[in-house]
């Protein structure tokens, strides 16, 4: 089993030193006209406090159903007929996440992590299809019981950092939290050929929450 996720935990030298940052810059000025430099670097501590929320979700899906990896807009459904990650077709669905959205990722399905596989690349914007090509990318690799599942963590334009604290042989449920990826990113998820997808373009959904397929 993997240990407890917590994006508070992971963000906190971030927001901390900013608002931090903030508080000492607005003590030093505060008798000159200049206490307006702590104003956005409190903004900026204030936003990234609020990037890293970490909202509870109630997991509630049947045992054929395939909830979200991550929070977004869905991107792309396809159907692939061929991938690195299955022997002939499989159906491809992507998330892409806005700088306002929760980062968080989280499992797709119940079922047993048997590969992990880090990628580095370039940071192209993650709402563009090509961005699962060339970007920095972890994969994450699940046998479960509708078949093999995989996820995809992908960097963006802003995001310059994946985590996931998953490892080879975790078992993982369905919704639990696995890592996230900093600042903007794309998550795209890979099902068996038989699995039904119950999301299209443009939708929203929230990861551990939002059924994106069925088999």
């Amino acid at each position: 089993m993997t240990q407890p996720f917590s994006a508070w935990k992971v963000g906190a030298p971030y927001y901390t030193s900013c608002l931090a940052a903030g508080v000492i810059l607005a003590l030093l000025f505060r008798t000159s006209g200049w206490i307006w430099v702590s104003v956005p670097v409190l903004a900026a501590g204030c936003f990234t406090l609020y990037f890293f929320r970490d909202p509870p979700r109630v997991i509630s899906a049947e045992s054929n159903e395939i909830v979200a990896p991550a929070d977004g807009r869905i991107v792309g459904v396809d159907v692939l007929e061929s991938c690195p990650y299955y022997e002939g077709p499989c159906k491809r669905i992507a998330i892409f996440l806005s700088i306002l959205d929760v980062h968080v990722n989280r499992a797709p399905v119940s079922g047993t992590v048997y590969r992990i596989e880090y990628k580095p690349g370039e940071f192209r914007p993650a709402m563009k299809k090509e961005a699962g090509d060339h970007n920095e990318a972890n994969t994450l690799y699940m046998d479960s019981d509708i078949g093999r599942v995989t996820v995809r963590q992908i960097s963006g334009l802003v995001a310059r950092r994946i985590i996931c604290i998953a490892e080879d042989g975790h078992d993982l449920e369905q919704g639990q939290k696995f890592g996230m990826i900093r600042f903007g990113s794309r998550t795209e998820l890979f099902l068996p050929p038989n699995a039904e997808p119950c999301v299209t373009l443009n939708d929203k959904v929230k990861a551990g929450t939002t059924i994106v397929a069925r088999v």
